[in-house]
């Protein structure tokens, strides 16, 4: 058994030292509308009919499948494509662009680069940056994921604040203590009724990591990046990408290389359009009557 193992090691090693070697992966990615759904749960305006075909849709828009194209250095990853039906092609590239979604992301491990386009509000970006540096801590517990030995590795990772999937719902029963006892001199912020107030953006976040050895390239799903194998799970506690399939030394070849559509921003660039973005709704929203005031502005 031990020499079947060592062989198949030995053969995939020749496959990724091939000059023209590249590989393919599907990942399945859900994540979990639990806290959506509680927010969800706190608007009177919403029936149970209502509240359960927006968790269905939900839960529908959040499972998702990718293909991780990689070679010895780079990769592209991207959601596979699929039909939608009459009007939610731009409920979906909205809903993408806003959970972390949508686009090409393509990184270069050997540059330590990622680029990734994104289109926010009719908007169409290109972000250009430094890959995140992961402080892995091997963990020493193994699983199978499909025919493949995977170990286990995580991170304590700063949270990306564009990404709508790190959004937590705050504890209600504390909110609402904490509002009986304030004393409110504004009357008319006082009778406001925001719904982003009931969402907080957390600083850090654990990622649960689990990488193959027996793929030696340094590549995973989406950013992840920098284990002794291919990453071919990841969990961060709301969203789990797991690998479905995998196929070495494809034969029909796919073209490694970043998009150039978009204004160019860095990740934080990015963030702050993001965040002055949703701010800027947050006051359209809470203005008379909630009625919007102006659209989204960005400077060429």
């Amino acid at each position: 058994m031990k020499k079947i193992i060592i062989a198949s090691i030995l053969m995939i090693a020749g496959f990724v030292q091939a000059q023209n070697f590249q590989g393919m992966a599907v990942y399945e990615s859900k994540t979990s509308t639990a806290e959506f759904a509680k927010g969800i749960s706190g608007n009177k305006e919403i029936t149970p009919e209502m509240q359960k075909q927006i968790e269905e849709r939900m839960k529908k828009m959040f499972e998702k499948t990718f293909i991780l194209n990689f070679d010895k250095s780079a990769s592209i990853y991207k959601e596979e494509e699929k039909l939608d039906a009459p009007g939610e092609q731009g409920g979906r590239r909205m809903m993408a662009s806003m959970m972390g979604g949508g686009g090409t992301h393509y990184k270069n491990v050997k540059d330590k680069q990622f680029i990734v386009d994104r289109e926010f509000f009719g908007k169409e970006f290109l972000i250009k940056d430094s890959l995140p540096k992961y402080d892995w801590k091997m963990e020493g517990e193994s699983k199978q994921i499909g025919n493949y030995t995977c170990f286990k590795a995580t991170a304590v990772v700063k949270v990306n604040e564009s990404d709508f999937r790190n959004f937590r719902f705050r504890n209600r029963d504390k909110k609402e203590t904490e509002a009986k006892t304030e004393t409110v001199k504004d009357t008319t912020k006082a009778n406001k009724t925001n719904f982003t107030e009931d969402w907080e953006m957390p600083k850090e976040n654990t990622i649960t990591a689990w990488y193959c050895p027996e793929i030696p390239v340094n590549q995973g799903p989406e950013n992840y990046w920098g284990l002794p194998g291919l990453i071919l799970e990841v969990n961060d506690g709301k969203t789990v990408m797991l690998c479905t399939k995998i196929v070495m030394n494809t034969k029909d070849k796919v073209e490694i290389k970043p998009v150039t559509k978009g204004k160019e921003v860095t990740q934080t660039e990015y963030n702050d359009i993001v965040k002055k973005k949703m701010e800027e709704m947050q006051e359209m929203n809470s203005g008379p009557g909630g009625q919007q005031r102006g659209g989204f502005r960005m400077s060429r």
